[in-house]
């Protein structure tokens, strides 16, 4: 059984990630750092309805960890997907923000993303076959107010996704990056009523994507169908664009 790694699988997109390439048969490694009873959660779930599944602790935005992550629970597995998806906020005004909040949010979602897909690219390249699918942002695309940080994050990674898609796809390893517009989650069910009804107004759709919207995006490039798409960036926004 082909293993899929997703990191930051615990909850919101990436635990409907997790669920969803269990589904298509994957062995899934799901990683989480602060929360172990909602990953164990997402694992009791994919479990109970006759998939295979792991939640094993890993901070991404720690490179050695990341190192010795992937040579004690992965180096050995036959890997075939990966799915970027961990990542952090610290929002705030650019004259506000602090040096530390905007380093922050760069070192877990840009340079810990870099981090796997390195480690992903070698065992991958080896096996001459795999798929890497980064989980950037519309923000990424079109910028947003009070998230400089995280925007030059997750455009970084529409960057990452093209340079490692020319350098990999010799070796029949594809790299391809989701775009989510507003997501219903646990991150953005806080927001005030006026802040999501502002996105719905500006989504020609009229709703906020579902979680499983995304896992559906991801479970297509991870499948054989999309064996020839790779350095594309899938924008799931119901035509949003900020």
């Amino acid at each position: 059984m082909s293993t899929a790694l997703i990191t930051g699988g615990s909850r919101g997109i990436g635990a409907a990630v997790a669920k969803r390439l269990a589904t298509d048969g994957f062995d899934v490694v799901l990683t989480y750092v602060s929360k172990p009873e909602a990953a164990a959660a997402v694992v009791e779930e994919i479990v109970a309805a006759g998939g295979k599944a792991r939640a094993l602790a890993l901070d991404t935005g720690d490179s050695a960890a990341v190192t010795a992550f992937f040579a004690e629970h992965i180096k050995d597995a036959d890997l075939h997907v990966l799915v970027n998806n961990a990542g952090i906020t610290r929002d705030g005004l650019i004259v506000r923000m602090k040096d530390e909040d905007f380093a922050a949010v760069i070192r877990v979602n840009l340079i810990g993303a870099f981090a796997c897909l390195r480690e992903a690219a070698k065992i991958m390249m080896k096996r001459r076959a795999g798929r890497i699918i980064n989980i950037t942002s519309v923000v990424g695309q079109s910028g947003n107010a009070g998230q400089a940080n995280y925007a030059a994050a997750k455009a970084g990674l529409i960057g990452l996704t093209k340079s490692a898609a020319l350098e990999l796809g010799p070796r029949n390893v594809t790299v391809n990056a989701v775009a989510p517009g507003f997501v219903e989650t646990d991150m953005t069910a806080v927001l005030p009523d006026a802040v999501k009804a502002s996105f719905a107004d500006r989504i020609p759709l009229k709703r906020a994507c579902a979680a499983g919207e995304i896992a559906a995006a991801v479970s297509y490039l991870a499948s054989d169908d999309a064996a020839y798409v790779t350095g594309q960036v899938l924008g799931i926004n119901g035509g949003m664009y900020m």
